[in-house]
């Protein structure tokens, strides 16, 4: 006995159902929610850094302009006491060299010279903590007298400003305590600033001393937050904007790829659906023919019961071959170039066509007033158009009716002409296939009528609305683009 050998099937991947559908691609929330984070990550990077420059550019100006006026102070002072020997004002702060750096000085003097430097600094407007180191990290002189006399050791930033010759600041939103110059008799708010100012000899090269000052100002803070606030509200309004005018662009071409793939579809499904006709219909008509030339010679020699037999066939292969005529009319390609049509003209030939079959069934012309308007596309397709128009709506008025044609709306760009009859009108689900291939209502009828006047339409920028009520009527809206705003 032979055994087919076993085919494995594929496992379907982990955590996918079998026979679940997979949702298509959607570009536009994709592309919402990937823009969404990228504008807000990019809106805060920016508003943090520009902050931190605000608050930065800020202390630091701050800083400048409290090294500059104590630096001043020194040097009035010093010019102000007039005490030989003496340069700079760092020579006269330490008070442990009162006896012996500066003989011949008397200690008040220095001391008076001293407390007139140390008043200012005292009186500082925002101040928290001063505090004035000698080149030993000792703590000769503070506004809270709990630290005079400390030595301060591990403090980076102190010894940087020793090390380097240079004013260093710093801002905190809050002081520690564990650190022992950071004693404030009034503790601070909000941010406060630290600064280190350091204080020359006479010849520039060596610190004399350090002075600490400890500021919150309290006017700065404000501009800072009044800063700040504006900074993070222009960066919230800009990428709102930023994100609203991308996702409506994204929005826009998503719609547009939307309708250029629905053409594309609809395209190559008329493609495929006109090679198919062409070879239908050719291979049709000569049998066709052939079948009518037969019945007609049989109506020439045959006047008995068979007569209308044969009228019949002929009958119907005049309706077959109407048939085929309209399938491959409607799916040939519409390539021809628009051109300036006159719309009046094109309606009026289209009602001159139709006059007699109006007549017959008792539906009467209501032709309003129309401009005289040129509209773009071509004259046998625009009539094409009026003829499958009239045409349904003949099929809708069997009892007679009225036909109303008028120009509802005009501007530079565009006219649009609507058609209303009182036929028996389509409900919804008609309504909504009205446009779809070999949809008809019509009995005998082959269902590509309005297929046509859309594709005319959209060929040459126009478009076609049709609304319809079960026993109110149809009404279709033409809309045909100015041949003078091409």
């Amino acid at each position: 006995m032979d055994i087919a050998p076993r085919t494995e099937m594929p496992e379907p991947p982990a955590g996918a159902e079998a026979g679940t559908p997979r949702k298509p691609f959607n570009l536009l929330r994709w592309y919402a929610w990937v823009s969404l984070a990228i504008i807000v990550s990019v809106a805060a990077g920016l508003g943090l850094i520009s902050s931190r420059f605000i608050i930065n550019e800020s202390v630091e100006r701050d800083a400048l302009l409290t090294a500059q006026f104590i630096t001043s102070i020194a040097d009035a002072e010093v010019r102000h006491v007039s005490i030989p020997n003496v340069r700079t004002m760092g020579e006269l702060l330490d008070p442990r060299t009162d006896h012996s750096a500066l003989p011949g000085v008397a200690p008040e003097a220095r001391r008076k010279a001293r407390g007139e430097f140390l008043d200012h600094i005292a009186h500082l407007p925002d101040m928290l903590l001063a505090n004035i180191y000698a080149p030993d990290r000792t703590v000769i002189w503070s506004s809270n007298p709990a630290l005079m006399g400390k030595l301060i050791d591990g403090d980076d930033d102190l010894d940087r400003a020793f090390e380097y010759k240079q004013r260093v600041s710093a801002s905190y939103h809050h002081f520690e305590q564990a650190r022992a110059e950071q004693k404030f008799v009034t503790p601070p708010k909000q941010l406060f600033i630290e600064n280190y100012i350091p204080l020359f000899d006479a010849d520039g090269e060596r610190v004399t001393a350090m002075v600490e000052i400890y500021k919150e100002p309290h006017d700065l803070i404000v501009r800072i937050e009044h800063g700040l606030v504006r900074i993070w509200l222009a960066m919230t309004v800009g990428a709102g904007l930023v994100y609203i005018g991308l996702y409506g662009i994204m929005r826009r071409a998503a719609r547009l790829m939307a309708v250029q793939q629905k053409r594309l579809i609809s395209n190559e499904t008329y493609v495929a659906l006109g090679e198919v006709s062409s070879a239908v219909a050719h291979s049709l008509r000569n049998p066709l023919a052939s079948i009518r030339s037969s019945a007609e010679l049989a109506q020439v020699f045959d006047e008995g019961p068979a007569q209308r037999n044969i009228d019949e066939i002929i009958s119907q292969v005049d309706r077959m071959s109407h048939w085929i005529r309209q399938l491959l009319q409607s799916l040939r390609p519409l390539n021809d170039e628009a051109v300036a049509v006159d719309l009046p003209q094109a309606l009026q030939e289209s009602l001159q066509t139709f006059a007699a079959a109006l007549a017959r069934s008792g539906v009467t012309v209501d032709l309003q007033p129309l401009p005289a308007v040129q509209v773009l596309g071509q004259p046998v397709l625009l009539r094409q158009i009026f003829n499958s128009l009239i045409d349904n709506a003949l099929e809708s008025m069997e009892q007679g009716g009225r036909l109303r044609v008028e120009v509802v709306k005009q501007d530079r760009r565009s006219v649009t002409l609507r058609l209303s009859d009182t036929g028996r009108g389509m409900n919804e689900r008609q309504r909504r296939m009205a446009f779809r291939p070999f949809f008809t209502t019509k009995q005998g009828g082959l269902g590509v009528g309005l297929v046509l006047v859309r594709r005319i339409m959209e060929r040459f920028g126009g478009s076609v609305r049709l609304s319809s009520s079960v026993g109110h009527g149809t009404r279709v809206s033409l809309n045909f683009r100015l041949a003078l705003s091409s």
